[in-house]
């Protein structure tokens, strides 16, 4: 008997006919439960029967998350462009926009899992100074299934770089052409709001005799997105006056800079965007500019990962 390591898993997306394997921290999850729907069995004539009967016939949607290490030589850009990027599909005379969708696999010492058509709800980063820059993705897909042990051919994987450079970051931040100094840290967080589409009906449910035939999520919309974040600095005599500031118009910008070479890394443009500043006193005064992009344009114009 032999025990599957969490450590030991290997992370792999498909797009588009293309798989890719992606490196991911040790922080990766994945799961998928099914729905009971529960009902009274007492009866007038036998009120004996306490405990209620139950019936489960379809599943939730299955999520998952995992960290990903964003490398100079950016093997990782995949999962940048499916949470970033839009498709139009035709529905009738509305055009829809929905995420590009994936699917995933996992192998572990002793299994391979798939889960099926995975989209991506939210990914951050955070911009600390002397802190390795780090992309934390959470999603949801139809289907999780296993579809082998640790030998299951993936196919043909994309190729990769042969070496693997994690990068120290610090962010230089601009607000109006105006240079931030003082910077304690900022973070990005992009969220997709996605509601799944019924897909209970009776006909489906009657069939249902195991996990395998259960009913599925299948088709969702996408309400709207949210691009936001946070960025921090020491309070100082050159900018105390400003700890209490907004802006509904700002044009903020955003920049990760290699710690070695001061090269650009990566780069958030937001124009507008709206913020505003709140102090907070600790040991060292700090504030807080909040901001939240208001430009409905596409996020992979927005953000630059050079």
């Amino acid at each position: 008997m032999s025990y599957s390591f969490l450590r030991e898993s290997k992370l792999y997306i498909e797009y588009s006919g293309a798989k890719y394997r992606i490196y991911t921290s040790s922080a990766i999850s994945f799961n998928q439960t099914f729905a009971e729907d529960s009902y009274p069995v007492k009866t007038l004539h036998d009120q004996s029967k306490m405990f209620e009967g139950s019936i489960i016939n379809k599943a939730n949607p299955a999520s998952f998350s995992f960290e990903v290490p964003l490398t100079i030589e950016k093997d990782e850009s995949i999962i940048l462009d499916l949470a970033l990027d839009l498709v139009a599909t035709a529905d009738s005379d509305i055009e829809d926009q929905q995420l590009k969708s994936f699917d995933m696999y996992v192998q572990t010492g002793s299994s391979t899992f798939k889960l099926e058509s995975a989209v991506i709800t939210s990914a951050s980063i955070d911009f600390v100074p002397q802190n390795p820059i780090t992309l934390r993705v959470e999603g949801e897909g139809i289907k999780l299934t296993r579809v082998g042990d640790e030998s299951f051919n993936l196919g043909t994987i994309q190729s990769e770089s042969s070496t693997r450079t994690p990068l120290l970051v610090y962010p230089t931040i601009s607000v109006d052409s105006l240079n931030m100094n003082n910077i304690l840290s900022a973070n990005l967080s992009i969220q997709n709001s996605i509601e799944w589409t019924p897909y209970e009906t009776l006909t489906a449910s009657l069939a249902v005799t195991n996990s395998s035939n259960a009913m599925f999520p299948s088709k969702y919309t996408l309400g709207n997105r949210i691009v936001s974040g946070e960025i921090r600095q020491y309070q100082t005599d050159n900018n105390v006056t400003q700890f209490d500031d907004f802006s509904t118009s700002a044009n903020l910008a955003i920049t990760a800079k290699n710690v070695s070479g001061n090269a650009n890394f990566f780069e958030v443009t937001i124009n507008p965007a709206i913020y505003t500043a709140r102090m907070q006193p600790e040991e060292v005064y700090t504030q807080s500019y909040d901001f939240r992009s208001i430009e409905n344009t596409a996020l992979n114009t927005q953000i630059a990962y050079s």
